[in-house]
Parts: C-alpha cells; sequence; structure tokens
C-alpha cells in the first residue's frame, strides 16, 4: 500500500525538541493516524490480511516505537483477540467498532510483575457473583505489568485482563475479561494505574502498574463464544494457549520495525560516512568509508538487511500456512524474531559507533532505536525463552521446521550440524531433557542454534531469491564470524581463510555500495541531518541559539577576585 505517512506533519516534527510527555501525546496521535489511514477491517487483524502485514511492516513504524507498541496491542492484540467472537457476540461489536476507529485504546493485561513470562500461573482473579464478575489483584505481585493504562492522554482505554475465573470458590482456569480502564480525564472506580519511570534513551510511553480492587463488570464481559461454559478445560495449559492465540503472530509482527530499522542505520551511516572526510597527504580530502574498518560495519549492515528483507515476507507465508502444525508456524515466528533482533544488536551499535559522536545523539536515530530494541527482544515473548522453548522440541525431534539441505550451503550444513551435535549430546547426557545436564551443557546452546537455523533459511530465501552475489558473500561472512571455530574444524576454513574470504567479500561489495544503500528505499524515513552535509547545516540552522550581551571580566579581575 503506498501512502505519505513519512510526509504527515506529525511525522516531520523534531521530537527530540519535545517535552516526553508531548512525545507520548504525540505517540498516540500518530498512532491513530496510523490506523485511520490502513483502515482494517475485522476481517483483515483476524486472519491477518495482506493489508493487516503491510501496516505492520511500514517502515514508518521504526520511527516511534512507543506508537508501534500502542498498536501492535490495540490491533493485533485487542482486536485480533476480540474478533473471533463477534460471529457469537454481537455485543462486543460496538466496541470493536469503536477501537477499529481508534476513539479507544486497547491493552492486553496478561503479564503480571511476579510471574513475568511464566504468565500461565497469574493471581489476578474473576470472581462470579450475581451481579457479574469481581475483578481483584490479591496481592503487589500480581499487578499487571507493563501496558500503558494512565489515562493521561485524554484517551478512553479498555484492556483485555488475563484473570482466573472463580466459580463457587473454585479455580477454573484463566481466561480473558473486558475491563474499562479509564475515560478522558480519570480511572474508572477501582482501577489503579501507576505510572512506570521512563526507560533511559528510549521513545516515551505511559508505562504501568495497574492493580483492580473489587471492580465489578458484567457476565458478558467475559472473552468467549459461548457465555454459559465455566467448565474447567481439560487440558489447562493448550486451553491456556488458545486464549493467548495472537501471541504467535504478535512474535512475527513486532519483529519488522526492527528490520526497517537496519536499513534505516545503514542508510545513515553509509551516506554520512561518504561525505565525512579526513585531511589526507597533500590536504586533499580522503572519505572515511576508504578504510576498510568503516566498510565492514557499513556493508555488513547494508547485507543484513537486504537479506531480512526478503526473507521476512516469505516468512510471514509460512507462518500463516494453515496447512502446517500450529508449534511449526509458532517455531518459523520465534526463529524469525530471534534472526532479526540479533542481527539488530550487532548492526546497529556498530555503525553507531562509527558515525563517532553525531552516533550518539537521538536526532540521528541510530542511539534511540538501539535502546528501543531492547524492548523488542522481551515483546510478545523474551527471545531466550523462546529459544529455549523451540530448541528443546527440536532436539527432542517432537516435530521439526524446514532447514534448508545442508548441500544448499555451508550455513545450512553449520545448521543442520549443530542441532544434530545436540541431539546427539542428548542421547549420552543422563537423565534426558530433565536432568541437570540438559539444564547446564544443552539449554546454553539454544539460542545459538535457533540464530544458525534462521541464519540458514534467510541465506537459502536470499539465494532462491537472485540477491546480489556481494550481498550474500558478506551475509555469509558475517554468520562465520558468529561460530568460527564450527568453521575451521569442520568447513576447513582456518582463521586466516576466514579473513581473507571476507576481505575478498567486502572488496567485491563496496564499488556498489551507493547503490545498495538506494535500493533499500528507506531514504524517505530518514531524518538524520548527518546524511548529508546541506542536512546538518539546515538542521544546525534550525536549532535554538543562545545568544546575550554579557561582557567577561578582564584577565585581571578575574585573578584578583582568585
Amino acid at each position: 500500500m503506498s501512502n505519505q505517512l513519512n510526509c504527515h506533519p506529525l511525522f516531520t516534527v523534531r521530537t527530540e525538541f519535545l517535552s516526553a510527555d508531548e512525545r507520548v501525546s504525540l505517540s498516540y496521535k500518530r498512532a491513530r493516524l496510523v490506523v485511520q489511514t490502513y483502515n482494517l477491517s475485522v476481517s483483515d487483524i483476524q486472519f491477518c490480511s495482506q493489508r493487516y502485514w503491510s501496516m505492520m511492516t511500514d517502515p514508518i513504524m521504526s520511527l516511534d516505537t512507543a506508537m508501534f507498541t500502542i498498536l501492535a496491542a490495540h490491533v493485533g492484540l485487542a482486536i485480533g483477540t476480540l474478533s473471533p467472537h463477534l460471529k457469537h457476540r454481537p455485543d462486543f461489536r460496538d466496541l470493536v467498532n469503536r477501537l477499529l476507529r481508534f476513539e479507544t485504546v486497547g491493552i492486553y493485561l496478561l503479564s503480571e510483575r511476579g510471574h513475568g513470562l511464566d504468565a500461565f500461573n497469574i493471581e489476578t482473579t474473576a470472581t462470579r457473583t450475581p451481579a457479574g464478575f469481581v475483578i481483584n489483584t490479591p496481592r503487589e505481585e500480581a499487578s499487571k505489568f507493563m501496558p500503558a493504562s494512565t489515562p493521561a492522554f485524554g484517551i478512553p482505554k479498555v484492556a483485555l485482563v488475563m484473570a482466573r475465573l472463580i466459580i463457587d470458590g473454585e479455580d477454573r482456569g484463566p481466561r480473558f475479561f473486558v475491563v474499562p480502564i479509564c475515560n478522558e480525564q480519570e480511572m474508572y472506580k477501582g482501577v489503579e494505574s501507576i505510572r512506570l519511570g521512563p526507560r533511559p534513551g528510549t521513545s516515551p510511553l505511559d508505562f504501568s502498574i495497574t492493580r483492580f480492587k473489587n471492580v465489578l463488570v458484567p457476565h458478558t464481559a467475559l472473552v468467549a463464544s459461548k457465555l454459559d461454559d465455566y467448565s474447567m478445560p481439560e487440558f489447562p495449559l493448550q486451553a491456556w494457549w488458545n486464549e493467548v492465540w495472537r501471541i504467535p503472530y504478535g512474535t512475527m509482527a513486532v519483529t519488522a520495525p526492527w528490520i526497517s530499522s537496519i536499513k534505516a542505520a545503514a542508510y545513515i551511516a553509509g551516506k554520512y560516512s561518504m561525505h565525512r572526510s579526513i585531511t589526507s597527504k597533500g590536504n586533499a580530502p580522503l572519505p572515511i568509508i576508504s578504510f576498510r574498518t568503516q566498510q565492514w560495519p557499513i556493508i555488513h549492515a547494508t547485507a543484513v538487511a537486504h537479506v531480512m528483507s526478503n526473507w521476512y515476507p516469505i516468512a510471514i507465508q509460512q507462518t500463516m500456512d494453515m496447512s502446517l502444525d500450529p508449534r511449526v508456524r509458532h517455531g518459523m515466528a520465534v526463529i524469525v524474531k530471534t534472526t532479526a533482533c540479533r542481527h539488530f544488536q550487532r548492526c546497529v551499535p556498530e555503525v553507531a559507533e562509527r558515525c563517532g559522536a553525531q552516533g550518539t545523539f537521538e536526532h540521528n536515530y541510530m542511539a534511540r532505536i538501539e535502546n528501543d530494541g531492547k524492548g523488542v527482544i522481551i515483546a510478545e515473548g523474551d527471545v531466550l525463552t523462546l529459544c529455549i522453548r523451540l530448541f528443546s522440541e527440536l532436539v527432542l525431534q517432537r516435530y521439526h521446521v524446514p532447514i534448508p539441505d545442508p548441500s544448499e550451503s555451508l550455513l545450512a550444513e553449520h545448521a543442520h550440524s549443530v542441532l544434530d551435535e545436540n541431539r546427539d549430546l542428548l542421547r549420552h547426557i543422563p537423565d534426558g531433557h530433565r536432568g541437570e545436564s540438559f539444564n547446564s551443557i544443552l539449554l546454553p546452546q539454544a539460542e545459538p542454534t535457533i540464530e544458525a537455523i534462521g541464519q540458514a533459511m534467510a541465506y537459502s530465501a536470499a539465494l532462491r531469491s537472485g540477491l546480489p552475489r556481494p550481498i550474500l558473500d558478506v551475509y555469509e561472512c558475517a554468520v562465520i564470524r558468529r561460530d568460527p571455530a564450527w568453521y575451521s574444524e569442520r568447513a576447513g576454513l582456518t582463521r586466516l581463510a576466514q579473513r581473507m574470504r571476507e576481505d575478498k567479500a567486502v572488496t567485491a561489495a563496496m564499488p556498489h555500495l551507493e547503490r545498495y544503500l538506494d535500493d533499500l528505499k528507506i531514504e524517505g524515513y530518514v531524518s538524520a541531518p548527518i546524511v548529508s552535509d546541506k542536512a546538518w547545516k539546515d538542521y544546525v540552522d534550525a536549532m535554538p541559539v543562545y545568544v546575550g550581551n554579557a561582557i567577561s571580566k578582564s584577565i585581571d579581575q578575574v585573578q584578583a577576585m582568585l
């Protein structure tokens, strides 16, 4: 979908000149604009249509992480969770319509302060009474953490609250309930929001601790197609996964802005390095991109951006393929998130550092997005925890994910090898996957193994899509850097051979760098002033200037005072 969101005044304002609360208010306004621009239907959201993915992958999402956080919960989780119930619950229609128009903001209150990722064991209760359900937070550890629930920005909010259904004193397991949180001015009776402090160097949002004191909601607040079904599930954990069915899609969706962010960081650092010069012999200017130490971080980030951008839509198709085992579809989302986010964490700090002092300022994007990226590691499932679960199931061979054939590439051979190595190790440790040896020896290999699988998949997709050979070769060298010992032991690439392979790849890629950067198609979303000398001078001219008429004391007067 083509739009001009990046040219809209809400997205051209320089946020570094705003206060924290002004920025939060702006993020809510931007979120409303995005919702209105894409005008998604319930069906788009429920079935994750092409239009839905177009919104989630719009590069505009990488410009404001707070805005994306609002939208990911509002659209993907809140509306997404309610959508399949509308057929049997027409009473939800008015609420969903208000959410679709962004007249009310939906938040997703699942995790609790004392439980974190162990959300199956939440403690918030919803006790049935003749008048409805009474929602309570039994102790501080059961407070909901950390969705933005304050009324401070003039927007009504409603939450899907995960609480334990209590019927006649019996716990029937966790269910979602629709609970109004605040109107435009204040919290609803019994609902308390405690605004958390800021997260340093990030896009601010009114993140909160939310708790409930005898909040009465009607029986119709239960999110279920059958309102009279209060039975205890035969398989409680599976029933819980059915309740939080949008989380796997969220795991996939939260990855998209970070691919755009890698593109932006590569573009900013690349363009800056082309015009930033030092004085060489004979007083001639020498662009800093001339140095290999500058070339590697930039061409590395550029190659990763191309490979990830190519792979992501292919992976979406696999994640949405209903003919596949749901565990495989969720596994694909975990693999994509792990691979892309870890690439982000390596690429962005490196290119930001190569921009020197300029790379540390918010107006040049990279420092802020690096800090914002730390949040996505835990959003919709902590990367390491997701990897541990997937890795355990793969080594136990409960199901399989489609790893490219080992004959296709070195990266595919590496992925098969490390997975097989851990499977073989499992067969030889005492007590199997429930023993201490599994915890101490195998689990530390969980994330590197899942990442290796993702790298092989991404490279395979790039190969099949015909990405330029220099891009492929640089990406391959970047992956080899992650496990040089294996490539030395198993592929016969000595340390020197790896270094020469990398030199050859970079040498082949550098003559095409400018074209590769332009092909990222991210320029319209970049406002960092260091991309050109003119942009920097224009930015300086727009900044506040301090002037005055004070006259300094003479040196003699200063010395006399001392």
